[in-house]
């Protein structure tokens, strides 16, 4: 059996890593990951070490958090210290080293193993540039961490407010992805008649979706409704937040609250024809929102006006 070893901070993982994690596990029957971090790392190391573990399930991928020194010359013991760290990590004879980089000659020479040098000039890219500016980066980044920068839109406000209409057009604007509103699918299959277990059930699949959806998106992702959303059709239908709407709920980074300056149209799915009704509604909306304490944006006016409004708004974010 070949075993191998890549060791890394990942900090975050890119399309490099990836090249050269995805190499090594070829080359082996079994493939070690260390993840290495110190407390004070711009992205935090238990982070990086669920991204790895998540991008690579088949390997073994153990993180460290020693503080220990980072180059040669910070400590003439560096090369015993971090032999060390390696055997502790690796108890059985290693047969193959694999890095991006140079350094892992070395480290292959004092654990006994042979050494691979996989695609140094493959990606022009490294953790600080990805840092600074992770959109610039957009096509390296594997999915997990581009769901960890990517930013997200909600339309939220009651109902017949044009959050639906909104949702393609600025989708399509900023070229990504938009989730669609479940609880009109769940009334559809399940009546309209609401509860609270239907009320929680909408809110958990909505952020649910949400989530699975954001790996996927082009740097912004445009939801249409969120938990919080179900929260404000729950304080309209029962007087109260189910427990379990909110649960795992992942707030949006701005929400876009369509306002109810435009007529009430019935569409087969809505609830509340009543001026006063749609009133209450909106107030209904704003708390919810405040109680959480988001980022938010009126968007006011006709279709065309809300749409700029609300790419004004997604653009400065």
């Amino acid at each position: 059996m070949r075993r191998g070893f890549v060791l890394g901070k990942f900090m975050p993982p890119h399309a490099g890593h990836l090249m050269l994690c995805e190499t090594a596990r070829r080359l082996v029957d079994t493939l070690t990951i260390l993840v290495c971090w110190l407390p004070d790392d711009p992205v935090p190391g238990p982070l990086r070490l669920a991204w790895m573990k998540e991008l690579f399930p088949d390997c073994r991928v153990i993180g460290h958090d020693a503080i220990v020194p980072q180059a040669p010359e910070d400590d003439p013991g560096f090369w015993p210290i971090w032999r060390d760290i390696v055997r502790a990590a690796h108890p059985e004879p290693i047969d193959m080293v694999f890095a991006g980089e140079e350094y892992g000659a070395r480290l292959a020479e004092e654990v006994g193993a042979a050494f691979t040098l996989v695609g140094p000039r493959a990606f022009e890219i490294c953790g600080t540039a990805v840092r600074a500016d992770p959109w610039a980066h957009w096509p390296s980044l594997p999915g997990p961490v581009r769901a960890h920068y990517a930013r997200t839109v909600c339309l939220h406000g009651p109902e017949s407010t044009g959050k639906s209409t909104l949702c393609a057009p600025l989708a399509a604007h900023f070229e990504t992805l938009w989730v669609p509103e479940y609880g009109r699918v769940h009334c559809a299959l399940n009546g309209f008649d609401l509860d609270a277990a239907g009320l929680v059930t909408i809110g958990r699949t909505q952020s649910a979706m949400t989530r699975a959806a954001l790996p996927f998106c082009n740097r912004r992702l445009i939801v249409d409704t969120d938990a919080l959303t179900t929260a404000a059709w729950s304080l309209m239908i029962l007087g109260h937040v189910p427990e379990g709407v909110l649960d795992d709920c992942p707030f949006a980074d701005l929400y876009l609250l369509t306002d109810i300056d435009i007529p009430w149209e019935d569409d087969g799915t809505r609830y509340f024809p009543d001026p006063a009704d749609r009133r209450r509604f909106m107030a209904a909306c704003e708390r919810v929102l405040e109680e959480a304490g988001v980022p938010v944006m009126h968007v006011r006016g006709g279709v065309e006006e809300r749409l700029a409004q609300a790419i004004a708004a997604v653009e400065a974010l």
